[in-house]
């Protein structure tokens, strides 16, 4: 642990909520938080000082730091507690925040900034944050459920062991209830040895639902003794993994899910459930990349 919260911040609404949430992370931790702000005028030469017509406080770079400013003073408001440092960093957000996040614990982004279309729910920063950055990326969306779980997405992957650590250590800081959920169907579901050789199709009804849920078990084992206060729920669901991981967000605190499963291929770093959750979850998210994963 470094002791270090991130938060990229662009001066829209998006990334204040990101900011509230990130003080909140940083308190929970006992860790500092940096506010960046990444500067992207320079690179296209143009004027950065205020305009001899206009009054001495504007222009670009005083923009920029009255952001930033902002977005300390809102930090100092949720958690006074706090270390908070800031930084206005030259160059292209997912360039800036990917730097950032490899002396940080946790990076913190909205999930549309003040480059966002209409239409588009989730920023392309946000996207490719969450399958570059080398920390955990937490994808501030819809106002969390204060009371509500954390719900950890669990498929069983040695790449989804870190994002796995990361929820019940979440849930232990929080003091919060954790959902591990886990999706199967007929067509995903490893099929269990068959108990007649002679039949070896043929298993008894409900066998495939019982090799899920140890399937589950065995992806948590051990967790629990770490963090003993933390109050876990097994919950295995036949059906869609993205269905079922946006309809439980609905009452969650967060989301925690991998950067890739078990479907993963190689050279994809974010995986398809993880993009349609950061676009559709009902709360915060955070993905996680295992230590396996390359660039």
């Amino acid at each position: 642990m470094s002791g270090l919260v991130v938060v990229g911040v662009d001066g829209s609404a998006s990334s204040l909520a990101a900011v509230e949430v990130a003080a909140r992370e940083a308190r929970s931790r006992g860790a500092g938080l940096r506010v960046v702000h990444a500067f992207v005028w320079p690179a296209m030469h143009v004027p950065l000082g205020p305009s001899p017509m206009g009054p001495p406080e504007g222009g670009l770079r005083n923009m920029a730091d009255g952001l930033v400013t902002e977005a300390v003073e809102r930090a100092r408001a949720v958690a006074p507690d706090i270390q908070v440092g800031h930084v206005v960093v030259t160059g292209e957000p997912l360039t800036v925040l990917e730097a950032q996040s490899r002396a940080a614990e946790l990076v913190v982004v909205g999930s549309r900034g003040m480059g966002g279309f209409v239409g588009l729910l989730v920023g392309s920063t946000a996207v490719h944050l969450a399958a570059h950055g080398r920390c955990p990326v937490l994808v501030v969306r819809e106002q969390p459920h204060a009371d509500g779980p954390i719900v950890l997405g669990v498929d069983g992957s040695a790449a989804g062991q870190k994002a796995v650590d990361f929820a019940f250590a979440e849930a232990a800081l929080r003091n919060a209830p954790l959902v591990a959920l886990h999706t199967w169907t007929t067509w995903n579901a490893p099929m269990p040895a068959p108990q007649d050789p002679s039949e070896p199709y043929a298993n008894p009804p409900g066998a495939l639902a019982e090799e899920e849920e140890r399937l589950l078990a065995e992806a948590l084992a051990g967790r629990q003794e770490r963090h003993p206060g933390v109050v876990v729920e097994h919950r295995v669901v036949h059906g869609g993994t993205r269905e079922a991981l946006i309809e439980a967000s609905r009452s969650a605190q967060l989301l925690v899910v991998g950067a890739r499963g078990r479907g993963g291929f190689a050279g994809l770093l974010l995986g398809s459930v993880s993009q349609a959750l950061l676009h559709h979850a009902h709360c915060p998210v955070a993905v996680v990349r295992g230590t396996t994963e390359r660039h």
